[in-house]
């Protein structure tokens, strides 16, 4: 049994590794998970080329006062889904950043 860790890595070990083979070491267990997916409650499962899947279920405190899913879960999920798909396509030391 695993246990899922969330953290950073340093910029040599990110910038050493092109972005298909990150994200697979994250989903691995390689390296952890991002904080924000900590915070917020979801994980990267799946990254294959120009594709990525986050999964995540939205819990009593992901909503609004209207009684509904805040928009910025749904908002961060997509653009880490769109920013992690975009850095699967990235060659060893190239950057990126999100939206």
């Amino acid at each position: 049994m695993s246990t899922t860790h969330f953290g950073l890595v340093s910029p040599e070990t990110l910038m050493s590794h092109d972005g298909l083979i990150f994200l697979k070491g994250i989903i691995a267990g390689k390296f952890p998970q991002p904080p924000i997916a900590e915070t917020l409650g979801f994980l990267l499962v799946e990254a294959e080329p120009n594709r990525v899947v986050f999964e995540g279920l939205p819990e009593l405190r992901h909503y609004n006062p209207i009684g509904t899913v805040h928009g910025g879960f749904a908002a961060t999920l997509l653009d880490s889904a769109l920013a992690c798909a975009i850095f699967t396509t990235m060659l060893k030391g190239d950057a990126w950043t999100t939206l």
